[in-house]
């Protein structure tokens, strides 16, 4: 089978000369667009030599597909080059602006191409964003091969589309684009005269243009959008300096999801570097969270979290301290409260750890469920009225601090059906080094006393 390449398909038309002008509007971004798949940067995983999507497009053989990835990453160029290397119709639409209506449009167009004998590719961009039924109406049409279907989503494909969708399709998982792969695109982008920034003599460093990549944050739409408002400002002079890209770059933004799977994936990372003693990887990702617009009260609960399922006794000024930065933010705020919340954050990562209290109450839940309402032993029970003294509630109950040593240790307190359970086990580490010594005293003294 021949090799396909996008020179063997119906590339788009040149703009006549006349539109010269409308060409030179268009964003630089749009015109840098990769038009093959050498061109597209970062995602050699999906499309570069020896992928299963680069065969299936180079043997003229595409299937449908959704592209999950940050913004900027290249999930409508790839969209666009499945259309160019297949000679297919390119139709895309928009499930934040569309709705059914668009989609029967597109559907119907498919099947008037696919009559004539000819392919189409319908995008769907933030294909998240449609609900249940209008994911459905794809399916039938994706089924008979109708149509190829490109969904592209920012969000977790797992929880955001339908499984029927889902299985019918193939994931495609692509990456934030580094900044060393951004150079050659921003390079490019100088030197050529009909879709970039070339006709002048640009002197302008890798060290510069890495400064715009790694602005970008994976982004390379965003990175090349910054080099042209760069360019704009520099005018005639060719040069990028420091005084200008610091004008360009100022208020940049890291990519956050307040609310979506970076959000998620985020706090995770925060929780379990402070679980894994790790204060420099903590604070780094509570800085993260932070700078990424995260509310700070959602923080300070996570940070409470911390010092009870993962510290407990093993150190309970954590749990103090905890509060007391959660309380302390809300009296001053950003940016000064947010040092409160690093000092914890600090304080949880470097204490001992112990999970102990944390495993106890989920084993007492757990036995709570499996054994229903099991009644209270007699001993242990209010006796306020004559009728319940008579009928032996509170009888042999010892008063503790009236035993020698406080602790009436022939004394059962729990349901006969788990008198033998032992919820609670301290670890080795903090607090819990002395109550496990006490509290292994107390059992075997205990357990003694019961034997008699």
């Amino acid at each position: 089978m021949s090799r396909r390449t996008p020179a063997d398909s119906t590339a788009p038309p040149a703009l006549p000369i006349a539109d010269a002008a409308a060409q030179a509007m268009r964003p630089l971004a749009d015109r840098m667009r990769p038009v093959t798949l050498d061109e597209l940067v970062g995602q050699a995983h999906v499309a570069g030599q020896g992928t299963p999507l680069r065969a299936a497009l180079e043997s003229g053989r595409p299937y449908s597909m959704v592209l999950w990835g940050p913004p900027g990453c290249g999930k409508t160029t790839l969209a666009l080059l499945v259309a160019r290397y297949v000679d297919a119709e390119f139709i895309a639409i928009s499930a934040v602006l569309g709705g059914i209506a668009e989609v029967r449009e597109a559907t119907a167009r498919a099947a008037a191409n696919f009559a004539q004998g000819r392919r189409t590719v319908l995008f769907v961009d933030e294909v998240h964003r449609f609900n249940k039924a209008q994911q459905d109406a794809f399916l039938p049409h994706i089924e008979r091969g109708t149509l190829v279907f490109v969904g592209a989503t920012t969000e977790n494909p797992s929880f955001e589309l339908n499984p029927a969708l889902l299985s019918r399709c193939r994931v495609h998982v692509l990456k934030p684009v580094t900044a060393e792969d951004m150079l050659p695109v921003l390079r490019r982008a100088l030197e050529e005269a009909e879709r970039g920034l070339g006709g002048r003599d640009w002197q302008v460093g890798d060290d510069t243009l890495r400064q715009i990549a790694t602005a970008a944050d994976g982004d390379v739409r965003r990175a090349l959008t910054l080099l042209e408002i760069a360019a704009e400002l520099s005018g005639d002079s060719g040069r990028l300096d420091g005084k200008l890209l610091d004008q360009v770059l100022a208020d940049r933004g890291r990519r956050f999801d307040k609310g979506g799977e970076q959000f998620y994936d985020q706090i995770s990372a925060l929780h379990k570097s402070v679980r894994s003693s790790d204060p420099d990887a903590a604070v780094y990702w509570l800085a993260r969270m932070l700078d990424g617009g995260a509310d700070p009260a959602y923080i300070a609960r996570r940070l409470l979290r911390m010092a009870s399922e993962d510290i407990g006794l093993a150190d309970p000024r954590a749990l103090e301290l905890a509060i007391n930065a959660w309380e302390g933010y809300d009296r001053l705020g950003p940016p000064e409260g947010e040092l409160l919340l690093a000092q914890c954050t600090i304080y949880l990562a470097v204490a001992p750890k112990s999970n102990a209290a944390y495993m106890a109450w989920n084993q007492a839940m757990a036995d709570v469920r499996a054994h229903g309402t099991l009644e209270v032993p007699l001993h242990l029970r209010n006796a306020p009225t004559k009728l319940m003294k008579q009928l032996g509630y509170g009888r042999g109950y010892r008063y503790d601090h009236d035993v020698e040593g406080g602790v009436a240790l022939d004394q059962q307190c729990l349901p006969d059906e788990l008198a033998s359970r032992r919820y609670y086990a301290p670890v080795e580490r903090g607090l819990e080094i002395q109550i496990r010594d006490k509290l292994e005293k107390l059992r075997a003294a205990r357990d003694k006393a019961r034997r008699r």
